[in-house]
């Protein structure tokens, strides 16, 4: 059965959302939400979730799955808004989200239980996530955090942050709990699935002489990433990653964004908006 993917682009925080559909069994998952978020109010709005709650409905799907790649540092969760529209759905994050919980609980003495009960599914290494009778599996891809995961179904391998477009690089390493040379081996399992897979990105940040992309292959990567291509040495990776890691300013949306998606996109006190449901 060849799935369906459609991309959504947020162009606020430069974010990629994904619909992977089985168009067998109309049974869909969302990946990577994005809650629309105003830092200088400090509210939130829903129109990009509700461009694929549009999908969902025009084409009869079926949300079976509300997908986390990693903890977010730059955009805020919308799986708990997608939640409340799609009451069956099951919302999941890569096992080691209790770590990255356990450090922020820890450094901003937050009222937090750090043991991942926010989402419906912890997913560990190997575990499957099936839409109707097609089944992918999940990669464990720690380095930019502990809690990185990679979806992979049939030709597609949701990547999250690990990899930018090849003329971008890779993920920053420098958040608590990233490594440099984690993060290479990750990578490493990634150029090690079949050339023609297609990886799909969570952000794009695009140089002025190319549009937005939302996915490379394992070949373009491994032939031109700027940063770690298939010739690029373990401790040569490690060098360039950190000095660059050195330079980078915190994101935008940090701390907004991580109070939110530790918790799996709500913060407390929010009365989150509501459009409607759908089973």
């Amino acid at each position: 059965m060849n799935l369906l993917v459609h991309p959504s682009f947020d162009p606020v925080t430069g974010s990629w959302t994904y619909l992977l559909v089985n168009p067998g069994s109309g049974c869909c998952a969302i990946i990577d939400p994005v809650l629309d978020y105003d830092p200088a109010t400090g509210t939130v709005a829903t129109a990009a979730a509700d461009r694929l709650c549009e999908v969902v409905q025009a084409n009869g799907y079926t949300v079976e799955w509300i997908l986390e790649t990693h903890v977010h540092a730059d955009h805020l969760s919308a799986a708990a808004y997608l939640k409340q529209r799609f009451v069956c759905a099951q919302t999941a994050i890569g096992e080691h989200v209790r770590t990255v919980q356990a450090h922020f609980a820890d450094a901003w003495d937050l009222e937090l239980a750090a043991d991942g009960r926010q989402f419906d599914r912890l997913l560990g290494e190997g575990e499957r996530i099936c839409l109707g009778h097609t089944c992918g599996r999940v990669l464990h891809t720690p380095g930019h955090t502990p809690a990185c995961v990679t979806y992979v179904f049939d030709r597609f391998a949701f990547i999250g942050d690990t990899l930018f477009m090849p003329d971008y690089g890779t993920a920053r390493c420098d958040f608590p709990g990233g490594d440099a040379r984690t993060l290479f081996g990750s990578v490493q399992r990634l150029y090690g699935l079949p050339a023609e897979t297609r990886l799909l990105l969570c952000h794009d940040y695009p140089p002025a002489a190319r549009t937005h992309r939302f996915c490379s292959t394992v070949d373009e990567q491994r032939r031109s990433n700027r940063m770690l291509s298939a010739d690029t040495a373990e401790a040569q990776f490690v060098t360039a990653r950190t000095a660059r890691d050195r330079d980078l300013d915190a994101p935008r949306l940090l701390e907004p964004s991580l109070r939110a998606n530790l918790t799996g996109g709500v913060l407390p006190g929010w009365r989150m908006p509501t459009e409607g449901r759908a089973a």
